[in-house]
């Protein structure tokens, strides 16, 4: 939420939030390695936002970690929302739990990152967390009075990809907002299952894709016989959605079949296909995991039941990707405000080193954040392209000719003409984020 803040929270902003290019360790790029030949990979490597370390797995560096902080802000909110309790859990694995449930074996589930302990044994990094958060949900859970329960983590998943490829939106070390809801029955979990579709509408809305994200029916796998995807129409998607006029019924094309439409009085003629994106899924988990790790409550009568489980998930690093692929153009990244890095690139041009100081330490003083270019060292044309090329909201310069004016120049990074403003009218326009 975009408010008005008291002294005391806008100087935590202060001092997390703005900050002066020289002091920034990451430069820009004119051009990447040909290797990368997705758009969201060359764009964000040559904005300094991420290193590639090797194929499909990246680190963030600290811009790029500051969108991800940002949109992982908003899933948080909408999860609270719903009543999510946010735990963090281990990616080391114990074998054994997971062989209870007939996942260990990579012929059962190929995509394991494996690794021998020095002591003697195996240990797996997390692909998913479904065994160890309902082993240790047994612990916390004994009565219907412990139901429901709803809990999530934002957590580095790895995936032994075969090929990673499409950038951040698939790789082999992602991170991810997963949450496990822990029910009394199917008519309590469904009752949740609603909710959390409305959650992350809400999400996608603030995230600005809402338009294009849509709910899907995707096959449910071992688990049910429908899961729901949540697909942004994108070109560079890797999936196919097939999509009536209305968009009201929306299918993953592995379930796109005469049969299935029947039952939703469809017909194959009703779709068109498009390319897109999946960028969060739900599914009901039944009793698929609390039956063989024994997770049980008693009811009101003192008979044992088992908890019925769904699970939900997010990736947070794919929906950075899939942003920079819809919204960047010719010139760069562009970013929402409400997960761009900084709110305002702020430029002075000639002799006006002291105004431009001034703006920068006013700017900070109201909450505002600042990426500060105060490099010595670079022209105005490269200061300028870098603006556009880190995809920060808005622009402001300080100049001579506008000084004059008793003005600064502001600039919406996807405008095309500045506007002239006192100091009083830009900081009108600038918000606080926190």
């Amino acid at each position: 939420m975009w408010v008005r803040l008291p002294l005391a929270i806008q100087f935590i902003c202060d001092t997390m939030s703005c900050m002066k290019r020289s002091e920034l360790f990451t430069k820009t790029f004119k051009n990447v390695s040909g290797e990368e030949t997705s758009r969201n990979a060359q764009l964000l490597l040559r904005a300094g936002y991420i290193h590639k370390e090797l194929a499909g797995v990246y680190t963030y560096l600290p811009l790029g970690l500051k969108v991800l902080e940002n949109i992982k802000k908003i899933i948080r909110e909408e999860m609270n929302a719903v009543g999510g309790q946010e735990a963090l859990m281990t990616t080391l694995q114990n074998k054994e739990l997971w062989e209870t449930t007939n996942r260990w074996d990579s012929k059962k589930m190929d995509i394991w990152f494996k690794t021998d302990l020095a002591a003697g044994g195996q240990l797996g990094l997390a692909p998913t967390h479904e065994e160890p958060i309902t082993a240790m949900m047994t612990q916390h859970i004994a009565s219907y009075k412990d139901l429901p329960r709803y809990v999530y983590q934002f957590q580095t998943k790895f995936r032994n990809e075969l090929r990673a490829k499409s950038g951040v939106m698939r790789t082999r070390e992602f991170l991810m907002k997963d949450m496990y809801s822990f029910s009394k029955d199917k008519a309590q979990h469904e009752e949740f299952y609603e909710k959390t579709i409305k959650a992350y509408h809400k999400v996608y809305e603030r995230l600005g894709i809402g338009d294009i994200t849509y709910k899907t029916f995707a096959s449910g796998g071992v688990f049910s016989k429908y899961s729901h995807e949540f697909q942004t129409i994108c070109p560079a998607g890797e999936d196919v959605v097939y999509m009536n006029k209305d968009h009201s019924l929306v299918f993953n094309e592995e379930v796109f079949t005469d049969d299935i439409l029947a039952e939703f009085g469809a017909k194959k003629t009703d779709f068109a296909p498009e390319k897109a994106a999946e960028v969060g899924n739900i599914f009901s988990l039944g009793f698929k995991y609390a039956e063989p790790l024994g997770l049980e409550y008693s009811t009101k009568e003192d008979a044992k039941k088992t908890v019925y489980m769904g699970c939900y998930g997010i990736g947070v690093s794919r929906l950075m990707g899939v942003m920079v692929e819809i919204f960047a153009d010719e010139k760069g990244l562009v970013w929402a405000d409400n997960v761009a890095p900084f709110q305002v690139y702020l430029v002075g041009i000639g002799d006006v080193d002291k105004e431009v100081v001034e703006l920068y330490d006013e700017l900070t003083k109201k909450g505002v954040e600042v990426l500060f270019d105060d490099r010595a060292d670079a022209r105005t044309g490269e200061k300028m392209a870098d603006a556009d090329l880190l995809g920060v909201p808005y622009r402001v310069v300080v100049s001579e000719k506008s000084l004059a004016e008793g003005k600064v120049e502001l600039k919406k990074r996807t405008g095309s003409t500045p506007q002239l403003l006192t100091k009083s009218q830009l900081f009108d326009k600038m918000k606080v984020r926190c």
